[in-house]
């Protein structure tokens, strides 16, 4: 296990998409991590969290069709000055406004957007990059193509922009490895389980479908399914998954309740979730996100270490755990309303700027994990 250079990750939220308001967001902005960035990984020092996920917001590096990397140039300056190793969102949702992401140029677009990034990228460090091309395929499918939650707020075309972006991050994926041969790809998804309803075993076989549908992206990527798209093993590289509370479901969407006690017996513990992917795939993995909100954060960092240990016992080759987000973050929907799901919270002063406030019971857990010397360091 020797990915990266600290166990435990930072992910900063990222997302730049257009929200069901018609409201173009940049996460990077609305917690000003994009002007706080190096202080932000300053602060992560005193956690020797030296991993970071962060993000490039293309609407706002790409104008017309010219790149513009003044936005990214912070954040990259505070890498290098603070030695942090980045995992670079490449695509986290959001596209410029004169990109059609259904259209057959959208791949080449996305392609042309990679070549650039990276190699401003490797102009700018020596490190091997490491690049995520389009965060959460399997999400971004689902709700901008199925369910029209965020733009282009389409209905029932989901497996179409699956596999439409499969291709772009296929294609991307060929433009950065020109620019570096070395750099690492990382495949984000979420990991979860669905289960029927009680006393509906006619909803078993929905209910296995839709439990299913957590692989497809990953086996269209290489090419076990839909082997026209271009997939090959070589676009698996690291695994990458997110994992939060509401990841357990009853068909079609009813929430298994994490915090209740007892659990439900149906509930499957974490670390086999994770035995089930490596076991499927072969390939390192690490929790690409995780968190929990208010006093819920503590116990749920507590319940993902000591199941990400359980899985490395068992064999499972787990190269870290990011908590995500690391900083507190609004809701898309109401930038007014805060999760309260950071290991700091953000509280502005008279002049608007946004204090990071570290929550004490959160870090006093991190800092057990930490301790106890359980789970590998670097």
């Amino acid at each position: 296990m020797s990915l990266f250079d600290s166990f435990f990750l930072a992910g900063f939220e990222s997302a730049c998409h257009i929200n069901r308001t018609g409201q173009r967001l940049n996460m990077l902005q609305c917690t000003q991590h994009d002007c706080q960035v190096s202080s932000d990984y300053e602060l992560l020092r005193s956690f020797n969290i030296r991993t970071v996920r962060d993000g490039t917001c293309w609407p706002l590096i790409e104008r017309e069709g010219t790149f513009d990397f003044s936005s990214l140039a912070p954040m990259v300056e505070a890498a290098n000055r603070h030695d942090m190793q980045v995992i670079w969102n490449v695509l986290h949702y959001g596209c410029p406004d004169d990109v059609d992401i259904f259209s057959p140029s959208f791949v080449d677009r996305f392609a042309r957007y990679c070549t650039a990034l990276a190699r401003y990228i490797d102009d700018s460090t020596d490190r091997v990059p490491f690049y995520t091309p389009i965060n959460e395929i399997s999400f971004l499918a689902w709700a901008a193509g199925d369910v029209g939650y965020i733009h282009p707020f389409e209905i029932g075309r989901g497996l179409e922009l699956k596999r439409q972006l499969i291709r772009a991050a296929i294609a991307g994926i060929e433009a950065i490895w020109q620019v570096n041969p070395r750099a690492r790809i990382v495949q984000v998804e979420p990991v979860i389980h669905v289960i029927p309803p009680h006393n509906r075993p006619d909803l078993a076989e929905r209910a296995a479908a839709q439990r299913a549908g957590q692989f497809e992206a990953w086996d269209m990527m290489i090419g076990q399914v839909e082997s026209g798209l271009g997939g090959q093993p070589k676009y698996l590289d690291v695994m990458g998954l997110n994992y939060y509370h509401s990841n357990q479901w009853e068909h079609p969407d009813v929430r298994l309740r994490w915090e209740d006690n007892p659990r439900d017996e149906r509930w499957v513990p974490l670390h086999q979730l994770l035995d089930e992917v490596y076991q499927r795939y072969q390939r390192p993995l690490f929790i690409a996100e995780t968190s929990h909100f208010g006093i819920g954060r503590g116990p749920w960092l507590r319940e993902v270490a000591d199941e990400v240990r359980q899985a490395i016992i068992q064999g499972v080759p787990i190269e870290g755990v990011t908590i995500y987000p690391i900083i507190d973050r609004p809701d898309w929907d109401n930038l007014d309303h805060w999760h309260n799901s950071g290991l700091w919270d953000l509280v502005p002063d008279e002049q608007g700027v946004l204090h990071r406030v570290l929550n004490e019971d959160y870090a006093a857990v991190l800092q057990e994990i930490l301790q106890e010397d359980l789970i590998p360091t670097r």
